[in-house]
């Protein structure tokens, strides 16, 4: 019964949104605008806060009516940064802490916005990377990790924003071509093309960016920085493919693929060379 809701659901609000399209163009697009930013999943509680994030130091940056919550774990001078991605929130982290404060680096990690304690409703790429610039800018971290829309998110911010200091950057199971985000969530509602393009053409205007070029491919060709890629042959969120194409455009990463880990990739083996990298590795 809730694998039919979750196939039957999008495609009856898709056809709403359809017909609205005809009858009200701008009540359509703002509607099929919101159930594409607004995550459903990741909010967290301060009375019920995970118990790895009650570990650390709150700490909440406020940035042009935003308040962006943030997690640090210190420890030395050495400092990572770690982003989490679409309906997650900092907690997603707790297996990888174990790892990394072996190091005795200083961790910070944040809810992005619409997430965990973070504020807002909506969630996209372009803020995102001003966020990770903001927090960047404070805390001034050696290395980025970032998971899913984090990971394209952090290459994103590194291409926009080019933080010199910044040495290392991993992606985990990110995805790589809004195109083809927008063109799988038209899909799974069975938009119209009425109101694909005025999506496009709505994203275009508010962020000054073109689909067809906004890429991850497009964001790290010219990276000198080090890095790694990993993604699971089986990821059933985001497509193998997309991992591919950006390790062969990001030439100084090292692509690592994995099976059986799907799109969360928690494993300790993984991590572990992570680690090496990280520390390990000139």
């Amino acid at each position: 019964m809730q694998k039919i809701k979750i196939i039957v659901l999008p495609k009856v609000i898709g056809f709403y949104i359809n017909i609205l399209s005809f009858l009200y163009p701008k009540k359509s697009l703002e509607l099929a605008y919101q159930f594409f930013s607004e995550p459903r999943e990741g909010r967290l509680s301060l009375k019920n806060l995970p118990e790895i994030l009650q570990e650390a130091t709150l700490e909440v940056i406020e940035h042009n009516g935003h308040y962006l919550q943030t997690y640090v774990w210190q420890g030395n001078e050495n400092k990572i940064l770690l982003i989490h991605g679409w309906e997650s929130n900092a907690s997603r982290w707790e297996k990888l802490l174990l790892f990394l404060k072996k190091s005795g680096s200083t961790i910070i990690a944040i809810d992005g916005p619409a997430h965990g304690l973070s504020s807002g409703k909506e969630f996209n790429v372009p803020t995102y990377a001003e966020f990770i610039n903001v927090v960047s800018e404070k805390y001034k971290p050696k290395f980025i990790i970032g998971h899913s829309m984090g990971g394209v998110a952090c290459a994103y911010y590194q291409h926009l924003y080019q933080n010199n200091g910044l040495e290392k950057m991993i992606l985990l199971g990110a995805p790589s071509d809004f195109k083809i985000l927008l063109d799988n969530y038209s899909k799974m509602l069975n938009l119209n093309s009425k109101v694909y393009e005025q999506l496009v053409n709505y994203i275009k205007k508010r962020f000054n960016i073109n689909i067809e070029e906004f890429s991850g491919v497009q964001f790290l060709k010219n990276t000198t920085i080090q890095g790694i890629i990993a993604h699971d042959t089986k990821d059933d969120v985001v497509a193998f493919e997309e991992a591919k194409k950006m390790a062969q455009s990001w030439k100084k990463a090292e692509f690592i693929e994995t099976q059986g880990l799907g799109h969360s990739l928690h494993d300790d083996k993984l991590y572990q060379n992570i680690y090496q990298f990280l520390f390990e590795k000139e």
